[in-house]
């Protein structure tokens, strides 16, 4: 049986980069059909309030979640710089540190959640009904959050170490299984909104069980030891991960203004359409942080093992797949915009006008974001954290707060939906600049 490291000794093509970087596309547009499923059950089966409800408790979710994204992301691509500089035992050793801070992180979080959701919900004046499903909805939520964050981690580290046909195995198993479970609880067991956050908790749960499994067997590229409490590994994983984190608060923030604009100028059938038209973006973005996931951990290795050639060679060729994904899925949305939407919202619905012409203008974005998405990767993997988080801080809540702020002033409604285009057009100049001058420090 040929050694998993020998992965990353095979020459740089199109097919070997696709063998990392499709299972992890797939991993990635199963997961996000996590969250989209909720909302198609719950849009169908309790109603478009319902489905609100789901979107107004997505910023509370991403804090939950976002220092567990820092240390995933972070964290690999500190260990996989170190497996290519052959230090594997430091690399277990702080692989293992790594997680338990995680289970306690995912500890906190959760009480955290519990204890200022309602103080959240109220603030946002909120008619009873959906109040009260936010409040079911994130407390059932949250019990599966050391599983998720544990899900967070072991997607990453699963690609890192070779296997990420098994995490993606595991993503369709969870998604599967979470598409069955939204129908078991919340039709066949009348558990309403409840059914619907449970039924998202176990299907994460799964790659958290696989992962523990895994990672316990010493054959493993990456695999449980006895950890070793290094806080410099901790502190480079969360600097060189702040980008990740970043993306992930400030999604949520972003997410808040977005509902809060909505609220506003069409009421709460504007925030169901700004949740179907995020649906449609996630799904199409979700093939954007896949291809970028999976070939994270070869910039990793190339950089740590100063492979200048491999290197060079797989972000031109990634850069030109990102090109190609980007004509394919901007065609895609704008066709099928209206078979889209209508899988949330019936056309004689007032959120099915509002969401098309929504869809329409926001799909544009997508020309811009695979670029944007794989840069701020780009440099996490090349353990640049300060850079990557300036370029994810910039795109995710500089560009479009000031969007935000400025474009529905000016357009109304229609400002809202031009707002995630416009940022997403700053971001990539921002992105092509920095990406220029720190081409001779990388030689790619």
């Amino acid at each position: 049986m040929i050694p998993t490291e020998n992965v990353y000794n095979r020459p740089v093509t199109l097919k070997n980069v696709l063998k990392f970087a499709v299972p992890t596309i797939v991993m990635t547009v199963f997961m996000s059909f996590y969250t989209m499923v909720d909302g198609l059950f719950v849009s169908n089966l309790i109603g478009t309030d319902a489905l609100s409800a789901v979107n107004l408790t997505a910023p509370i979710i991403a804090l939950v979640t976002a220092i567990s994204t820092m240390l995933a992301t972070g964290g690999s691509a500190v260990i996989m710089k170190k497996r290519g500089e052959q230090k594997t035992k430091e690399a277990n050793e702080d692989f293992t540190f790594l997680i338990i801070v995680n289970v306690v992180v995912g500890f906190i979080m959760s009480c955290l959640g519990y204890f200022l959701m309602d103080m959240i919900f109220e603030s946002m004046a909120l008619s009873a009904k959906i109040f009260s499903y936010c409040h079911l909805y994130l407390s059932r939520y949250l019990i599966f959050t050391i599983p998720i964050l544990l899900m967070n981690n072991f997607t990453l580290y699963m690609i890192a170490a070779g296997k990420s046909a098994l995490s993606m195995g595991c993503s369709i198993a969870g998604g599967i299984l979470n598409i069955v479970l939204d129908y078991v609880l919340i039709s066949v067991l009348d558990m309403g909104i409840a059914g619907a956050a449970i039924a998202t908790g176990l299907g994460y749960s799964v790659t958290a069980v696989v992962g523990m499994v895994i990672f316990s067997n010493k054959n493993s590229l990456i695999h449980f030891v006895k950890p070793i409490c290094r806080l410099k590994t901790l502190f480079h994983a969360a600097t060189n991960g702040s980008s990740e984190m970043a993306t992930s608060l400030v999604t949520g923030i972003v997410t808040m203004m977005f509902n809060w604009t909505m609220l506003k100028y069409v009421g709460e059938n504007g925030v169901a359409a700004i949740t179907i038209i995020m649906y449609v973006l996630m799904f199409a973005t979700s093939l954007y942080t896949g291809y970028s996931y999976g070939v994270a951990p070869m910039i990793s290795f190339y950089y740590g093992e100063q492979n200048h050639e491999k290197l060079k060679k797989l972000i031109q060729m990634s850069l030109k797949t990102i090109g190609l994904m980007a004509v394919v899925t901007l065609g895609i949305s704008l066709i099928l915009t209206q078979p889209l939407v209508s899988v949330f919202a019936r056309s004689d619905n007032p959120v099915f006008d509002l969401a098309v012409t929504g869809n329409h203008i926001c799909s544009f974005a997508l020309i811009f974001i695979g670029f944007n998405i794989f840069a701020s990767g780009m440099f996490t993997a090349l353990s640049n954290g300060v850079v990557s988080a300036v370029l994810a801080f910039s795109r995710s809540f500089v560009f479009m707060v000031i969007a935000m702020l400025v474009l529905p002033a000016v357009f109304g409604v229609t400002g809202v939906w031009l707002a995630t285009p416009v940022a997403e057009f700053a971001a990539i100049c921002l992105s092509c600049i920095i990406f220029i001058k720190n081409k001779k420090r990388y030689n790619y």
